[in-house]
């Protein structure tokens, strides 16, 4: 049997083994286009449903909070897909109130192996409870800063872009460094953003400090002790 016969041979397959799909995808790439089924699924506006609905609930819990996340982002204005999930700031104190309220809405609690946040689904969408951001606790004052802001025609408060940008910096290491996704946050958000205490708060990072240089090289931010304000020069 030569290696012709024996290829054909091996590509005789049941209905529904995966062996054609793999082939599938190995031929649109070599055409030059992803199959269909490895394109991203855009979830924006079911993760934005779900995160007006949560809001709703932690509104009602008297319980301090605020948006974080991709969703902060797009709350500022950022032109970002929503994909993954959506996250909220809370105090740990607050998480038992919290999570008790999120069950009597029938939203399902899903307890992670992490002790920093708490998991939740909604319709298929994930939610995060964060009281912790970056290793740092989530505090009262934190989400007094807070902004509040229409999500999708929903007011809620929305972390402080200052705070945004530095929970995102400290969030940067060694195997987690996406400067790609991180850049049009800090071109969106750059004139609010108080960026001397953003150095103070991630300076002592190399791939926050390394951010923060790009950012002067692409003149989206003064360079440190140039002068004072939150945004480029005129």
């Amino acid at each position: 049997m030569n290696l012709a016969e024996g290829r054909t041979a091996d590509s005789r397959v049941a209905p529904g083994d995966p062996i054609p799909a793999r082939i599938a995808g190995v031929a649109a790439r070599a055409t030059g286009g992803p199959p269909e089924q490895d394109l991203p699924l855009d979830h924006t506006q079911a993760i934005l449903e779900v995160t007006k609905e949560i809001a709703g609930v932690l509104k009602a819990s008297d319980c301090p909070f605020a948006l974080v996340g991709s969703v902060a982002a797009y709350a500022y204005g950022i032109p970002v897909r929503l994909q993954h999930d959506t996250d909220f700031a809370v105090r740990r104190e607050d998480a038992d109130t919290v999570t008790a309220l999120l069950r009597e809405h029938g939203i399902e609690i899903v307890d992670p192996p992490e002790d920093w946040l708490v998991k939740a689904r909604r319709g298929g969408e994930h939610i995060d409870l964060i009281f912790s951001l970056a290793g740092r606790p989530v505090t009262t004052e934190l989400l007094e800063r807070a902004w509040t802001l229409p999500v999708d025609s929903v007011h809620m408060p929305v972390i402080d872009p200052t705070d945004l940008m530095v929970g995102r910096l400290a969030a940067l290491s060694e195997h987690h460094c996406d400067y790609g996704k991180l850049l049009p946050v800090a071109r969106g958000v750059r004139e609010r953003v108080d960026w001397d205490r953003v150095r103070e708060e991630t300076g002592d990072r190399p791939m926050a400090a390394a951010f923060l240089y790009l950012l002067e090289l692409l003149d989206v931010i003064r360079p440190s002790g140039e002068a004072e304000g939150t945004g480029p020069g005129e």
